[in-house]
């Protein structure tokens, strides 16, 4: 069996993928372009990928593959209907990056609550110590505890941040697609009136696409952080930047983007030097204990479907 992975860059250089020595012949790529694709999966059974994207017009041939593993939960950049079409079985790996990504959602809103940008700045800067003073309170930051912190898409990510922020003394609400649930489901406009805090964590869809946009965010307390940890889309990126311009959110932060990664032009590119923002690298599901669990997850799809079995497919 041929084994490609795609783009071994995104997946850290500390990860260590000999394991799949062990179930054919391993081949890695650290990056493929749309126009590489078709070179760098002729003659192989299996892909790995993580960003790469499989359609018709990446991968008008489809040679040998008879299986995708993504090293993701999310399986948009994939065209299922192009895959069954061809025969192709497709995996994803669930569940393997909640912590990991709850543990940065959690950090950035308190990053964010905290103005610690402006802090560590006046202490790295020299200002603290030319000052003689013991401390320095501006800007103002204030209590999490008794705020409001809206949860949007509560899954397994969701519910994990709802539960540090209701050990925080936050009044959690929730929005997602099925009712009930530890914490009290609202809908979308109501999250978005009442919370000091909301965080992102939907899957992209046609549905959520462009979700949290010009109308909602006017919905919104002035003060509000807004963290998205999701899909990039799932925000209109143009009305985002322009309100934390304008002061009408009072600290964003975000891990993705719908441009990976993004350029000059990008909405955010005028406003990531701001105290109030906080933008980081899609780096949220990455801890290294989170990539080795979607690796040995990986191998268990692979063994799987040499196996005869249907393990973690989505097609």
């Amino acid at each position: 069996m041929k084994i490609t992975v795609l783009d071994s860059a995104t997946l850290g250089a500390d990860l260590d993928l000999s394991p799949l020595g062990e179930l054919g012949e391993v081949k890695c790529y650290t990056h493929t372009s749309s126009e590489e694709t078709p070179c760098h999966c002729s003659g192989s059974d299996v892909l790995i990928l993580n960003k790469v994207k499989i359609n018709e017009n990446t991968l008008p041939d489809t040679g040998n593959i008879k299986l995708i593993c993504l090293f993701a939960t999310g399986y948009d950049n994939v065209d299922l209907d192009y895959c069954r079409k061809k025969g192709i079985g497709v995996c994803n790996v669930v569940g393997y990056s909640t912590d990991s990504v709850a543990q940065v959602t959690v950090a950035m809103v308190l990053y964010l609550a905290n103005n610690l940008k402006a802090f560590t700045r006046y202490v790295s800067s020299g200002n603290y110590t030319r000052s003689g003073v013991a401390n320095y309170l501006v800007p103002t930051y204030k209590e999490l505890s008794g705020k409001t912190w809206g949860i949007v898409g509560c899954g397994n990510i969701g519910s994990s941040v709802g539960r540090v922020a209701r050990s925080l003394g936050c009044k959690v609400l929730a929005n997602k697609r099925t009712p009930g649930g530890e914490f009290e489901n609202v809908d979308i406009d109501t999250l978005c009136k009442e919370s000091d805090i909301i965080t992102i964590h939907t899957p992209l869809s046609d549905a959520t696409r462009g979700l949290i946009g010009k109308e909602r965010i006017a919905l919104m307390k002035k003060n509000v952080i807004i963290v998205n940890v999701a899909r990039g889309a799932v925000t209109d990126e143009a009305a985002i930047a322009k309100a934390v311009a304008a002061g009408d959110i009072g600290g964003f932060g975000a891990d993705v983007y719908s441009t990976e990664p993004f350029g000059e032009d990008h909405p955010f590119s005028s406003i990531m030097h701001l105290d109030n923002v906080c933008l980081t690298p899609h780096m949220a599901w990455g801890a290294h204990e989170a990539r080795q669990r979607c690796l040995d997850e990986i191998i268990k799809n692979i063994t799987a479907f040499t196996c005869g079995e249907k393990r973690n497919r989505v097609d």
